[in-house]
């Protein structure tokens, strides 16, 4: 393990993002991260509120949890209620009630999970409600986003399936790097910052190119996509690292749609500073948990009696209040309130691990709590 330092440096500059790196050991990192709104501890985990909330939760409960940002999906707030409305209530935040930081992708996802028609000026999506046909460029991505108001916005990009041939990942790689050029000429709000996007799926070399290319226009932070979409972690993290090797020391690194533990901190170990998934909530609502000890698939039988918590080192207001056995039944009974609790513990297990992240990078222990998660997190990837 290489040297912790704990000496405190200031990046200022005009970028809507600054970061005070407090803490480093090895090449992860720790501190605090400002917008122009606020701000958020790093490494950090950014629940998904698809359509404006976080399935079964409320914003009340992302502030009980400790949540610092949440995400919307550009795709589906521009599709229902529509950017123009969410703008009338102030933008994203103030629609759900939540005083916290927001952050929208910009609907590139939907290049790879609806297949829709893309071209060198932009991509045509179906409506997923109503099948009717939206455009989005590079442009129009932007300017939805500057409606919806996030503290943070994503270019737009394409990201491809893995494994895909060379021709298809080096296509994606120069649509992504031309339309983040002309994303960054439209972007004109001075209090919402603008995240450029690294393609360029397992290669390394193309990792790398794409990184420099991203670097070169001078985003205010970098998003790494096109990850955890079909390849094993052990061909993401060559990947990861090559890209994170040419993105600027004091911009944010966002590993987009990560959120499994082993990931986590293998993406941490190499310098990555925020993350996103929707993993945590969907597992919590088909009942299984994140754990200490791994994953609890809680509608086994052998929990029908088990009057212990989820997880019995877990501070969270579910393991502190509920049985397994309890949550057991309601998850038998089809009772909402069961994916409700479950989806709390996940992602407040899940907002623990990142804050221990944070402490072990701080107290120059890391490599020592890597391990222990590995230990238990580390197969099948």
């Amino acid at each position: 393990m290489q040297c912790c330092s704990t000496a405190t440096f200031t990046i200022t500059d005009m970028h809507p993002v600054t970061l005070d790196i407090t803490a480093t050991d090895g090449a992860a990192r720790t501190g605090v991260a400002t917008t122009a709104n606020g701000s958020y501890e790093f490494p950090c985990f950014m629940p998904v509120g698809t359509r404006g909330a976080i399935k079964y939760l409320s914003a009340a409960d992302y502030e009980r949890l400790g949540a610092r940002i949440v995400l919307g999906n550009t795709y589906h707030l521009m599709l229902r209620p529509g950017a123009e409305t969410v703008a009338r209530f102030g933008g994203l935040g103030k629609f759900a009630g939540w005083g916290g930081l927001t952050l929208t992708d910009s609907g590139g996802f939907q290049v790879f999970s609806l297949e829709p028609k893309v071209d060198d000026d932009g991509v045509t999506f179906a409506s997923t409600y109503d099948g009717s046909k939206h455009r989005f460029t590079p442009e129009s991505a932007v300017a939805t986003q500057q409606l919806l108001g996030a503290d943070i916005q994503m270019v737009l990009d394409v990201c491809p399936p893995l494994p895909s041939p060379e021709a298809v990942i080096r296509l994606a790689l120069e649509r992504t790097s031309a339309w983040a050029a002309r994303a960054k000429v439209a972007h004109t709000r001075t209090d919402q910052a603008l995240f450029g996007i690294v393609q360029g799926g397992i290669s390394t070399s193309m990792r790398a190119e794409s990184a420099r290319r991203t670097a070169e226009l001078e985003f205010d932070g970098y998003g790494i996509g096109g990850l955890s979409v079909g390849e094993t972690r052990a061909e993401m993290l060559p990947a990861l690292a090559a890209a994170i090797e040419h993105l600027p020391h004091d911009r944010p690194r966002y590993l987009m749609g990560v959120g499994d533990p082993a990931s986590l901190v293998e993406a941490v170990a190499l310098g990555v500073d925020q993350f996103d998934c929707v993993m945590q909530t969907r597992l919590g609502r088909h009942g299984t948990a994140l754990t200490g000890e791994g994953k609890v698939h809680i509608k086994n039988a052998r929990n029908a009696l088990d009057d212990s918590p989820l997880d019995s080192e877990c501070p969270c207001e579910v393991c502190a209040r509920h049985s397994r056995g309890y949550l057991r039944h309601l998850l038998q009974v089809n009772e909402p309130t069961g994916s409700r609790l479950m989806s709390l513990h996940n992602v407040a297990w899940t907002l623990n691990l990142m804050g221990a992240m944070r402490d072990a990078i701080a107290a120059g222990t890391f490599d020592s709590l890597r391990r222990r998660i590995l230990d238990v997190w580390g197969q099948g990837g």
